[in-house]
């Protein structure tokens, strides 16, 4: 009997575990990275090598012209991780100003200052936003692929063809120093470099003082042509404190310090035969941040960065109006600010020191950057209503065109040897309008070279706008064309996972009516055979569930969704309560409960909240409390170490009267324990009571407590394998109080003080949820007894659902706590950190509800007429009916997100990924 129940489980399990390995095998974003590497002599096959000195003579870059003519001796870039661009941009380009606008005044003055050669971008990332893939799509010119984000946290050598690879191949030294993400990119090509860790978000200065104490000497020194300084406060800042802090406004200021001293320094050494006389500055952000400082999504607010360049040469005239380039003004029009695709970084860089584009490369040599950097864009004599104009009057837009031409070939180059080498590259007509588009700007390049000869001293301006035209419209529709179908989504794979997900399904549903008729049991808690109202509903809500994650709007609001289905179920229960006239207190505690976890999913989900307010004491964001009064501060951080007194009582009163086994009162004992000592660590790090914070033995406490935790698994583990007795309702009660008491003090310091809570909030309401299963049941005795109620199962799923939602948490990696992760300790460490964000992240949402299902059978009124390991089992296959269920309309959507536009794509698997559709 034992193994005809025990082969289900096993069976759905192999089949759920292969339907996601195959599935996610064809829908995860990835592309083929081509083993290929730009070398100088490649450029000799294009059409735009009309002159013998286009590439070095040893195809190496062994003469002073590779690809391109150089226009920079040196470059500095600065990065500012989490750069957003409201950080830079003036205020008076937005309606409202924000206490962290303007507070990098220096970038303003030098940008907007008359005949400065200074520009601010509004710079545009692709996302997903985290720092690893927007790194290797500054670095590359490639758009970042989905599968690269689980390497974020351990981030592996970049073997594609990137800007650091062609600086290296080509003699150029790079120094690097901060984000050690750096080195491990890229861990051959530094000629010096000091990186410093970089995952410690609770770490605010390391990274930036490195940085500081060794920018402002490397600027004196001759031995390097690319500096790179990566800070990373404001990124830490925000992941911590929330934009809205004084420690974003204090690194601001920081910052805005150390550029006033950079930029003093290169303008002192730039004069005529200085070191930085031809040195070109880049100050940048990886990416953006929401209000409460995370990233990795496609939202507005994390995909916008800002890039300052400047150049120490003369400034450029104005942009001719046959670029069209966009421009977007402040409220005042005093104002412009032009747009940049980080797309196009790489290759502008290379172009402005006169290297090989990177293979993969499909970014557009942006115009005002090169002309900001060539400091030669001599357009005085150029007239819209002059059709001719004196060749040497524009050399530098000659030689512009000749890059684009070059940039042009290079990216189709790359478009046809990657549609010949991935299995599934572009569709045929995708390829014959690109090539019909790269044939028209080819001719029309022909065109403009037979007017001019070389020896022409006149050019009509229609004929260079129309090759400018081209070109752009090209390399426009092949990054429109990687963004909407670089996604090598393998239909085949995903066919069969969802057609496996079905027959896990059939299984599941096989399963249950198997294990009920060898019982001959009911699903109708009334008692009387065939299918009860209870069942339906609880059909038609994980239907509605499932169905809801078809839609990307659901998606978006998946808690919302949960909270209204499980308030759906409550005020069902509470009416059968009343009509019943029984445990009508428990339906309408059930009810209040359900609405103010609502109140806390609407607050978890806003941009608006920082995730500082689940991480500290700043639990009154809930009601709106004024933090600074005095007596309220004492409550609001009393009232969780309250909470956990509360349940040590709880835990102590289940095991007082004596009927518990001797393991269970000892993984009690050290659960009351843990959460003595988490009190402890609360109070010593508000300092309410006077004790002083030492930071060698912060960590102490949440290390011990782990320890712990860890010590009273090993302990249940040893006690199951040398148990052989039959289970009962005592041994069973002691297991699920064991397990339940040996996780929740790990999931409870790693929630933060919202932490006892919540675990308050899941007591009642799974305490509501079983009462409420018996309103149904009958006592005559003369009725088919109930083996389990799907309805409460359903119940107890959605309500761990939205304790997924209301701890802070949503359904995308800016809704990971990463603070989380370094609780007890400040060193990175990947295995480590991993496993304690997965249980911050899913413990009151999986972990905690998964060991309290038994309770579903202990309380039930007829356990003691059926067996409890045949009650457990279907009450597990239900539940699991319910996870499987969702997971089907999570590959549905999945399959569906292909139809909407990259930004939603992007979102759509940041979501399938974050939960990983547990």
């Amino acid at each position: 009997m034992k193994w005809r129940v025990t082969w289900v489980f096993w069976a759905t399990t192999a089949l759920h575990v292969a339907a996601i390995a195959i599935f996610t095998r064809g829908f995860l974003l990835t592309r083929t990275e081509l083993p290929f590497h730009s070398n100088c002599s490649d450029v000799s096959g294009s059409p735009c090598s009309s002159r013998p000195e286009a590439a070095g003579s040893n195809g190496t870059g062994g003469s002073e012209r590779c690809w391109t003519k150089p226009a920079v001796d040196r470059v500095v870039i600065i990065v500012l991780d989490a750069l957003r661009f409201d950080f830079v941009a003036p205020s008076a380009l937005f309606k409202e100003t924000k206490p962290w606008m303007d507070r990098l005044p220096v970038l303003q003055k030098l940008a907007f200052k008359e005949g400065s050669s200074a520009k601010i971008f509004k710079a545009i990332a692709d996302p997903p936003t985290t720092s690893l893939q927007r790194l290797k799509g500054l670095t590359t010119g490639g758009l970042p692929t989905f599968v690269d984000v689980g390497n974020s946290f351990g981030a592996p050598a970049i073997t594609e063809d990137n800007l650091m690879n062609q600086l290296v191949r080509n003699g150029k030294r790079v120094l690097m120093m901060g984000d050690d993400t750096w080195v491990q990119l890229f861990p051959h090509h530094f000629k010096r470099s000091y990186p410093f860790p970089s995952f410690n978000v609770k770490d605010l200065h390391t990274v930036d003082n490195g940085c500081i104490d060794n920018l402002l000497p490397s600027l004196y020194q001759e031995d390097w042509d690319v500096l790179i300084a990566h800070f990373l406060g404001v990124d830490h800042a925000g992941h911590i404190f929330g934009v809205d802090s004084l420690p974003m406004i204090e690194k601001l200021e920081q910052y805005n310090t150390v550029l006033e001293n950079v930029i003093s320094v290169l303008e002192s050494q730039s004069g005529p035969g200085g070191l930085h006389e031809n040195t070109f500055l880049l100050v940048l952000g990886d990416h953006g941040q929401t209000l409460n400082g995370d990233h990795g999504g496609g939202s507005a607010e994390e995909v916008e960065t800002s890039i300052f360049a400047m150049s120490f040469k003369k400034p450029p005239s104005a942009i001719p109006s046959e670029l069209d380039i966009s421009c977007e003004y402040t409220l005042d029009e005093r104002f412009c600010i032009s747009s940049i695709q980080q797309l196009d970084f790489a290759v502008t860089v290379s172009a402005l020191l006169g290297i090989p584009f990177p293979y993969g490369s499909i970014g557009r040599v942006n115009p005002e950057l090169y002309a900001l950097a060539g400091g030669t864009w001599n357009m005085e004599e150029l007239k819209v209503d002059k059709p001719e104009y004196d060749l040497k009057s524009a050399e530098w837009l000659h030689n512009y065109v000749n890059v684009l031409c070059i940039n042009a070939w290079q990216v189709k180059r790359y478009i046809d040897i990657y549609s010949a080498s991935s299995l599934i590259g572009f569709s045929s007509d995708d390829l014959v309008h690109v090539a019909n588009l790269y044939a028209e700007a080819e001719a029309t390049f022909a065109q403009k070279m037979d007017a001019l000869s070389y020896d022409s001293k006149h050019i009509k301006l229609s004929t260079l706008k129309r090759q400018i035209d081209a070109y752009f419209k090209f390399l426009a529709r092949v990054a429109e064309l990687a963004r909407s179908k670089w996604t090598e989504f393998n239909l085949t794979f995903m066919g069969i996972g969802l057609g496996m997900m079905v027959v896990s399904l059939l299984v599941h549903i096989l399963a249950i009516k198997m294990v009920n008729e060898l019982h001959n049991g009911s699903f109708d808690p009334s008692g009387n055979s065939g299918i009860s109202f209870g069942l339906i509903l609880a059909f038609f809500i994980v239907a509605i569930r499932a169905c809801s994650l078809l839609s990307n709007s659901y998606i978006l609001e998946e808690g919302k969704v949960a909270n209204f289905l499980l308030a759906t179920v409550g005020v069902a229960k509470f009416r059968y309560s009343i009509m019943k006239r029984k445990m009508i207190f428990e339906a309408g505690l059930f009810l209040i409960l359900i609405c103010l976890l609502r109140f806390t999913i609407e607050i978890g989900l806003s941009k608006q909240a920082a995730t500082s307010a689940f991480l500290h004491s700043s639990t009154s964001w809930m009601i709106g409390i004024d933090l600074n009064h005095p007596v309220l501060v004492y409550i609001l951080q009393l009232l969780p170490m309250l909470a956990l007194i509360g349940l040590a009582h709880l835990l102590h009163k289940s095991t007082s009267d004596g009927s518990s086994q001797r393991i269970c009162r000892i993984v009690v004992m050290g659960a009351i324990a843990s959460y003595v000592l988490i009190v402890v660590h609360w109070a010593s790090e508000s300092n309410m009571l006077g004790l002083a914070r030492i930071n060698a033995a912060r960590n102490v406490i949440p290390r011990i407590i782990y320890a712990i935790g860890i010590g009273q698994m090993l302990l249940l583990a040893f006690s199951q394998l040398f148990n052989g007795s039959k289970v009962s309702h005592r041994s069973l009660f002691s297991k699920t109080v064991s397990m339940l008491s040996a996780w929740s003090p790990t999931v409870i310091i790693l929630s933060g003080k919202q932490g006892p809570l919540i675990t308050l909030a899941s007591i009642v309401g799974g305490y509501c949820i079983v009462m409420l299963q018996n309103i149904e049941e009958e006592s005559d005795g003369t009725a088919k007894p109930s083996v389990v109620n799907p309805l409460s199962v359903t119940e107890w799923s959605l309500l761990a659902l939205s304790l997924f939602f209301c701890t802070g948490h949503w359904c995308a990696f800016d809704g990971l706590r990463y603070g989380a992760a370094f609780i007890g300790f400040d060193e990175f460490v990947l295995i480590r950190q991993a496993i304690l964000l997965t249980v911050e992240t899913f413990g009151f949402s999986h972990i905690i509800p998964i060991f309290g299902l038994p309770f579903l059978v202990l309380r039930r009124k007829l356990f003691a007429q059926k067996d409890l390991s045949v009650q457990l089992s279907l009450v597990s296959l239900f539940s699991g009916l319910y996870d499987v269920w969702a997971h089907y309309g999570c590959y549905s959507h999945g399959n569906h997100i292909v139809c909407y536009d990259t930004k939603e794509t992007f979102d759509g698997m940041g979501i399938i990924c974050a939960k990983v559709c547990i």
